[in-house]
């Protein structure tokens, strides 16, 4: 596994805060409609049993959303990744179809109501550190413009910041080129849950993207 930090800033924010990782290497490629399948039935169940207004008071993005305001960012202008992919799906939108570990990513992050971000380690140096966006800092989010993120929780290599549970730079993204990933479960509220939650992504990587070399680690 690569060594995987959360600074001492950040954590003196979120005292609950930890992160849930596998690293493995895997075949990236369409997703199969076994896997769309059941992401269409998560995006019934949370149609069913949940609206808009209930989100935020989920104990996951509710910790996220303290933690953004103790940071100093309005959680309302930098969502969690998580908040933000719950009311697409209950707008009626679904979720976008990328590849197959993005849509794993996205599954166990409607699962957990928890930020998922994966990495392409290919494009990683050296270790990494979660920690806080400082003053000036931005990069290019993915299919978005330049984003600010000062005061951002972010994750940093040798070579920047390149991610966050609101949205990752284009730099570490999992393309069809891929051969191994960093799958990162951002845990604001703590590690209760978190095991079980890795355990299906590393089934569902395993099934649907040939995961093999499979590590598994929760930083706190």
């Amino acid at each position: 596994m690569i060594d995987i930090k959360i600074s001492p800033e950040l954590k003196a924010q979120c005292q609950s805060l930890c992160l849930g990782c596998i690293q493995a290497k895997v075949k990236v490629e369409a997703s199969p409609k076994e896997l769309l399948a059941i992401i269409d039935q998560k995006n019934k169940e949370i149609l069913k049993t949940m609206d808009i207004e209930q989100i935020a008071e989920l104990d996951q993005l509710a910790a996220s959303r303290e933690t953004y305001k103790r940071l100093g960012k309005n959680p309302g202008r930098y969502r969690n990744s998580a908040e933000a992919l719950m009311r697409r799906v209950l707008q009626g939108k679904g979720i976008y179809i990328i590849n197959n570990v993005v849509e794993i990513n996205n599954l166990i992050s409607l699962k957990a109501a928890c930020s998922v971000g994966s990495y392409d380690l290919a494009n990683i140096k050296g270790g990494i550190q979660f920690t806080v966006g400082k003053e000036g800092e931005q990069y290019k989010g993915i299919g978005k413009e330049l984003i600010n993120v000062e005061n951002l929780p972010i994750l940093e290599d040798g070579l920047g910041k390149f991610g966050s549970p609101t949205s990752d730079s284009e730099r570490a993204m999992i393309t069809f080129g891929t051969k191994e990933v960093l799958m990162m479960m951002f845990s604001f509220g703590g590690p209760e849950g978190i095991l079980d939650y890795l355990t299906e992504a590393k089934q569902l990587l395993t099934q649907y993207a040939a995961a093999k070399d499979i590590e598994i680690a929760i930083i706190e």
